[in-house]
């Protein structure tokens, strides 16, 4: 297992606008993503260095993001403002997962700008939507070739802060993000830098450090 990506929910003056502050404090523009159809959302995309990317990402007006659960904790975050919905962990056994969890995971697809087709299998946003704390699992059907994250960048994730207990994520996760060769982009997965803060309110994503062309940033 690795990192995949980090999802950012829009704030209230929408996903462009949001995308484009985050943008500029990294030193890099977000890209179209395209819109998720069977969770009534849409993103934009900003590679990071080693094969992850953020997604900020926005719930549209329609009937899917009230009945996904990912369009549901999308729209739950924007009402509050906002900000770091969560991050997620890519898989090479699905079904390993699928039994922990005790169901199957969910088919998920969204159109490039180009017309080509993304596609993936995910699970675990209820766990997310219970305990922010928790990520959720990915697992790519279309080639890395294709992944947001495999493009040129010059913003490296330095740090993910957690306000949560460390315990209750290696469970979830079956065990620790290590540096075995990720299945998926047949390289030395790097290792993670998380720091747990014990007492932050609410459980989840706090903040994350990212080093760019600008200097050390934390958003």
């Amino acid at each position: 297992m690795r990192l995949d990506h980090l999802s950012y929910a829009a704030e209230p003056d929408g996903l462009a606008s949001t995308a484009e502050r985050l943008g500029e404090l990294l030193g890099q523009p977000f890209v179209d993503g395209g819109v998720h159809p069977r969770y009534g959302t849409r993103n934009m995309t900003l590679p990071v260095r080693g094969g992850i990317y953020v997604e900020v990402v926005e719930a549209l007006d329609h009937p899917a993001s009230d009945k996904a659960p990912f369009g549901q904790a999308v729209k739950a975050r924007s009402a509050l403002g906002g900000g770091w919905l969560g991050w997620v962990v890519c898989t090479g056994n699905l079904p390993k997962i699928e039994a922990r969890l005790g169901r199957e995971a969910v088919d998920g697809n969204r159109h490039l700008p180009d017309g080509r087709e993304l596609v993936w299998k995910q699970i675990g946003v209820n766990g997310l939507i219970a305990d922010p704390q928790l990520p959720f699992f990915i697992h790519w059907i279309s080639p890395f070739s294709m992944h947001p994250g495999n493009a040129p960048s010059d913003v490296i994730l330095d740090r993910i802060e957690i306000s949560g207990d460390p315990q209750r994520v290696r469970d979830y996760l079956g065990g620790d993000l290590d540096d075995r060769t990720d299945y998926y982009t047949g390289k030395p997965a790097e290792p993670l830098d998380i720091a747990w803060i014990a007492e932050h309110g609410t459980p989840g994503l706090v903040a994350c450090q990212f080093k760019t062309p600008k200097g050390e940033v934390r958003i």
